[in-house]
């Protein structure tokens, strides 16, 4: 079938770099983008009219959480509360354990993976946490996490993550890095088979990646094997890396080197390495030591820095600058890592704190983040017919409501779109040509139970911190409210409170 997609505004690509169609039609043929411009000549088999909304690319989400968000509990945590929620010494020794059920570990994907389709995301490297689990990812997740993603027609570069170490607060609240290598070298033999069993699975729209977790809990010759590996198969690498204090230092003391040097030295970066965050680099001001130029390394090897502003800035951090990489020559892309994924937010929050910093608008704009939203996650997958709208494109499209109440007036269609708007205003996603989200509803997929079953989920995943706090603090005062919680008074009670005009 051929298909025309009609849109107040559609954005467009001339060949270097998006542009505003106002009245502009999208058409495409199965999963391929045949024409964008103004009045098709030729002959289609369906319209669908958008309206007054803008037409786009969707978005590229390379740190993308796969699974149901635990940064609720951290969000808001003080420095001494943060070692409360991180593994004791005591549970690391008498031996670490699956808080959740297979069944509940294969579902958490599902709901992932809806709600990156819900905000817009079209293409995704997921990011999942290893607070809660055994170790890490195991093989079957990410197999359940695939079919997930394959039948809700999401592309996904995705596969287990591994780590050699696990960081632990000692008894004193001292945090170390506790080793278990052996855990390191199976986990990259699982993400390898799973690369060779996947990419390409669910007509392509399955890729595999190589997914190490944070640096400072890798050896260098697991990080030296994943990039002989990526090498081998062909496929990216994804390492969080220069995004702490505590991983900066380690990183120093251990190996005399920023984080950024000491994976340079290794030969670790390059055109298929990103890294999510990677602002802790030296000169940040946020450290006192490291010596270099870490930005030219990045430049020098072309490798990709995935910006994440939402979830670094709700936890005091940020990049400084985005405009600085940019003006640096080093790829920026987007991820949203944390709950909602919500690209709407993470630009217009990153855009806020870069401008903030650099005291001006040059290279900090709204447009300049939807390029990393879009492009920038293509230069790092190296695909060229994603995050545009341009014949020979793949067929991923979103559409962007504007006529809410809440939008208000619209002077740029991309600067009222990400000043006012946000997830929720995305109406319509197609993916390789198949209409995955319309009108907010996802066919054949009932929101409502997947939301219930993730409360079920995340209540259960968070009774897990009880067992792992090195302190062993009772629910009530690990789990902080933002105010007094008063439970349902007994009748007698409440009688006598009312009559006195209290609680």
């Amino acid at each position: 079938m051929k298909i025309k997609i009609k849109g107040r505004y559609v954005i467009g690509f001339d060949g270097q770099d998006h542009v505003i169609l106002k009245d502009g039609e999208v058409v495409y043929e199965l999963d391929t983008i045949v024409f964008v411009g103004h009045e098709y000549e030729g002959e289609v088999d369906q319209v669908i009219d958008a309206g007054n909304s803008v037409v786009s690319p969707g978005f590229i989400d390379l740190n993308a959480l796969g699974d149901i968000d635990h940064d609720l509990i951290h969000l808001e945590a003080d420095a001494a509360k943060s070692k409360n929620l991180l593994w004791s010494e005591e549970y690391f020794l008498k031996g670490y354990q699956e808080v959740m059920s297979a069944e509940e570990e294969a579902f958490k994907s599902l709901y992932a993976y809806t709600q990156l389709i819900m905000h817009g995301v079209t293409t995704a490297m997921p990011i999942t946490s290893v607070f809660y689990k055994r170790w890490a990812e195991t093989y079957e997740e990410l197999e359940a996490a695939a079919h997930h993603a394959g039948k809700l027609g999401i592309r996904m570069y995705m596969g287990p993550s591994y780590q050699s170490g696990m960081r632990v607060v000692k008894p004193n609240g001292e945090f170390e890095v506790y080793w278990n290598e052996k855990e390191g070298e199976e986990g990259l033999k699982r993400a390898v088979k799973f690369a060779k069993n996947f990419d390409g699975a669910y007509d392509g729209l399955i890729r595999g990646m190589l997914a190490p977790e944070r640096i400072e809990t890798q050896t260098p010759e697991n990080l030296i094997n994943t990039k002989r590996y990526s090498e081998e198969l062909g496929c990216p690498i994804k390492l969080h890396a220069a995004q702490g204090i505590f991983e900066f230092n380690e990183i120093q003391r251990r190996y005399h080197k920023t984080p950024i040097r000491f994976l340079y030295d290794l030969g670790f970066l390059g055109r298929s390495t990103a890294i999510p965050h990677g602002h802790y680099v030296a000169g940040y001001s946020g450290v006192s030591t490291g010596e270099g130029d870490d930005l030219e390394l990045l430049k020098e090897t072309q490798t990709t820095v995935i910006h994440c502003p939402l979830v670094i800035g709700r936890h005091g951090s940020a990049l400084e600058t985005f405009s600085r990489y940019k003006r640096r020559g080093i790829n920026l892309a987007i991820g949203t890592d944390t709950f909602p994924p919500d690209m709407f937010q993470n630009i217009r929050s990153g855009s806020m704190i870069s401008r903030i910093l650099e005291g001006e608008v040059k290279d900090s704009t709204y447009a300049d983040f939807y390029r990393a939203a879009t492009l920038g996650g293509a230069q790092f997958l190296g695909r060229d017919d994603l995050g545009r709208l341009a014949p020979g494109a793949k067929a991923d499209i979103i559409a962007i409501e504007l006529g809410g109440f809440h939008m208000g007036t619209i002077e740029d269609p991309i600067r009222t779109m990400f000043m006012c708007g946000s997830g929720r205003d995305v109406k319509l996603s197609i993916i390789n040509g198949r209409v995955v989200m319309k009108d907010r509803q996802i066919p054949d997929f009932d929101l409502e139970e997947i939301k219930m079953k993730g409360q079920r989920y995340f209540d259960k995943m968070r009774m897990g911190y009880l067992e792992r706090d090195y302190q062993h603090l009772p629910k009530n005062e690990l789990f902080n409210p933002s105010f007094r919680v008063v439970e349902k008074y007994r009748e007698a009670k409440a009688q006598t409170t009312s009559s006195t005009g209290g609680l």
